[in-house]
């Protein structure tokens, strides 16, 4: 990078003592209509040069809000009540409003969760990325131009001089989020704010961005903020942890020795609600560690530990006194802390809690959650499929322009896929986005129509039905939506909506409706007064129960849930997927789950499908699969995964993708992959055939060989 791009390098060592960023006992209040929020209390951190320190918690720990306090930035009604902002040894709440604004514009950057609504949808490229430019430094317009293309390649952008030119929406997520850390990286910035940057970005992608921001670190010398829900995403990435609860900090630590040995109750908690933990432990077969309750309404008085009222080790003090962050490096505000080990602990986080160590009055039940039963395996089930899919193909045709309007092209979306999916079985669909794994979920409920192939479902080939035969048959498939609120009426109320396809369907009187409304509303463990309520007035937990209830209402055989716990808090998360798994257990439903979060698919699912660019690269027992991968792409995929184990975080040198997925308009001949694969050879480019035994791959230099003696694949699919 060009000298007027690149700041002075300033690495923490030789920084001395004083932190770049100093918190001090930060008080943030939102004012609202119904009272005040107080949504910051009393927080103290700091950040020094070089460093890179996580803030993690759940929706409404307020962790967001503390970025945006330091930024400027608090929505309307927002105002920092009290404490301090030391930025390089400076109270930003001391300062002339004027001095203020060229610091947090100059000196601060910031990265938004999502970059498509922080982008001007009317503005170019190269026009945002130079703004802070114009309006701080006052640079002309072709030098600004000219130092935009200039940081968008150093963000890895490709073919930055033409990308200058385009809008946010021709460009895919990953990319964007280049673009949005390009903005704050402009002005050169010693102090980087990253508020949820990959959440919505699938794995592969996720790791190209938080490897971006570690050498944009390491290269300028900035000290990162990184606000995040993703635990794994923290330990591999920050030098200190702060953990923080109802507007407070609970627990603050270096990251090695909080994720070894967690003091909180809470971040114990948000541990062991992994996916992770569960698989590390039990297999997979435990039900999730999850958090009960909601975190407490910050608009009135609290009294006692915050955490208590959650709190499986919940005892009378913590309910009249608050406790206080304790002094050292490793800092913990909990009467009941998590023991500390007798020794040093290097391997991952103790799976079970000391029953020694904790009075006997507050052992929680939840600490060993009771064992369920592994769904019966593939193999060894003798039932027909469920649903099978044959060959399958979609194609979207790409009109050009003019009055014409003639097919200029075709996005093959799907192509050529088969698998099958049995009763009591959850089958997982893993993928980067554009894939065509939602593509593959809709079309398996008849949502859309296919360009080729068949879609049997108990028998039936659902491609050769029309008008009511086809409606009659969705009672046995239905969808799970990764927004449920979007998904629903906001103007219907819960109970029409979860009556909609009763009676649609023609299921029974309106006494009939009203009682199995009441059953969903059991199974899913919601009270009957939700049935008044309107879909705003839920949590995301909330909302994606009603809308777990509505695909169970016609008794379906077959649920599809498209990234169903995508947006989820892992608390939350933890408790859908219980849910989830018990009522498949209960029910005998069988799933498609389809994710891009291969840990959450991991802990599901019996059987995963792996899907590149339309077509599917591996399928499997769900262990094999993960463990043993043997297309480089899947390998990919598991190695992204980030992971809560420190040290496993930090030395994974697996697979790594490089480069945009390519355009499925014109996807690349034989292998698709071999563009973006560190194996690509001159075979790679004849496509090759999924085969293998009950462990299949389309890969001509695959990982692992098939092992010898391995039965054939069923036939019937062919």
């Amino acid at each position: 990078m060009s000298e007027s791009i690149g700041p002075t390098i300033r690495h923490a060592s030789s920084a001395g003592s004083r932190p770049l960023l100093e918190l001090r006992d930060l008080d943030t209040d939102i004012a609202l209509r119904r009272g005040t929020v107080h949504a910051l209390d009393g927080v103290s951190l700091e950040v020094a040069p070089g460093q890179t320190l996580g803030i993690v918690g759940e929706s409404g720990s307020g962790k967001t809000m503390t970025a945006l306090s330091i930024m400027g930035l608090l929505p309307s009604g927002g105002r920092v009540a009290g404490g301090q902002i030391l930025f390089e040894g400076r109270d930003l709440r001391s300062l002339p409003p004027d001095e203020v604004r060229r610091i947090r514009g100059v000196r601060m950057g910031m990265v938004f969760q999502d970059p498509l609504t922080s982008l001007n949808p009317t503005m170019r490229i190269g026009a945002q990325v130079a703004e802070p430019l114009r309006v701080h430094e006052r640079v002309g317009r072709a030098e600004a131009r000219e130092r935009a293309v200039e940081i968008l390649r150093r963000v890895g952008m490709p073919r930055p001089e033409r990308i200058v030119d385009s809008y946010p929406h021709e460009l895919s997520g990953g990319m964007r989020q280049r673009v949005a850390i390009a903005m704050a990286l402009v002005c050169s910035p010693s102090l980087l704010i990253a508020d949820e940057p990959t959440t919505a970005l699938d794995v592969t992608t996720q790791r190209q961005i938080l490897e971006l921001i570690d050498d944009l670190r390491e290269e300028f010398g900035m000290a990162v903020i990184l606000v995040t829900h993703d635990l794994g995403v923290i330990a591999g990435r920050a030098d200190r942890v702060a953990v923080m609860y109802a507007g407070r900090v609970v627990e603050t630590a270096a990251t090695e020795q909080l994720f070894q040995a967690p003091r909180h109750r809470y971040t114990e908690a948000l541990m062991r609600a992994l996916p992770e933990s569960a698989i590390r432990d039990s297999g997979g077969h435990d039900r999730l560690v999850s958090i009960p309750g909601l975190p407490p309404d910050l608009s009135g008085p609290l009294t006692g530990c915050r955490f208590a009222a959650r709190c499986s080790f919940v005892s009378d003090d913590c309910r009249t006194t608050d406790p206080s962050l304790t002094p050292g490096a490793h800092q913990h505000a909990c009467l009941h802390p998590v023991p500390t080990p007798a020794v040093a602990v290097t391997g991952p986080v103790p799976a079970q809690v000391e029953p020694a160590a904790v009075p006997a009055q507050v052992q929680p039940a939840a600490v060993q959650p009771a064992a369920k039963p592994a769904t019966t395996a593939p193999a060894e089930v003798a039932e027909l499929p469920v649903l099978s899919v044959r060959n399958l193909v979609k194609n979207y045709p790409v009109h050009g322009r003019g009055l014409l309007r003639r097919t200029a092209g075709q996005v093959s979306a799907v192509a050529d896929v088969s698998f099958e999916v049995r009763p009591g079985e959850t089958f997982g669909l893993v993928g980067e986005s554009g894939c065509g794994k939602s593509t593959v979920g809709r079309l398996s409920v008849g949502l859309e129509r296919p360009s080729a192939g068949q879609i049997v479902l108990d028998g039936t080939d659902l491609t050769d039905l029309t008008g009511r035969e086809r409606r009659r048959m969705h009672r046995q498939v239905q969808l799970m939506f990764q927004d449920s609120y979007a998904a629903m009426n906001p103007r219907m109320r819960v109970d029409a909506i979860l009556a909609e396809p009763l009676e649609i369907q023609k299921v029974g009187d309106n006494s009939e409706r009203q009682a199995r409304i009441a059953t969903l509303l059991d199974q899913v463990g919601l009270s009957r007064r939700a049935l008044e309520r309107y879909p705003h007035e839920f949590s995301g937990g909330q909302l994606q129960r009603i809308g777990l209830a509505r695909s169970l209402a016609l008794h379906p055989r077959l649920i599809v849930g498209d990234e169903p716990v995508s947006a989820l808090d892992v608390s939350i998360q933890a408790q859908v997927l219980n849910l989830m798994r018990d009522l498949q257990h209960e029910l005998g439903l069988a799933y498609i789950f389809i994710s891009h979060d291969l840990s959450v698919v991991d802990y599901m699912a019996d059987r995963i499908g792996v899907m590149y660019l339309g077509k599917l690269v591996e399928i499997g027992p769900a262990r094999e699969v993960v463990r043993a991968a043997r297309h480089p792409y899947t390998q990919a995929l598991v190695d992204a995964v980030p992971s809560i184990t420190p040290d496993r975080a930090a030395t994974r040198d697996g697979t790594t993708i490089r480069g945009e997925l390519p355009s499925a308009l014109d996807p690349p001949t034989g292998c698709r992959f071999r563009t973006r694969c560190p194996r690509a050879a001159d075979i790679c480019t004849t496509e090759p055939p999924l085969v293998g035994g009950l462990h299949q791959v389309a890969c001509h230099l695959p990982l692992r060989p098939e092992p010898t003696g391995t039965p054939t694949p069923v036939q019937a699919l062919g």
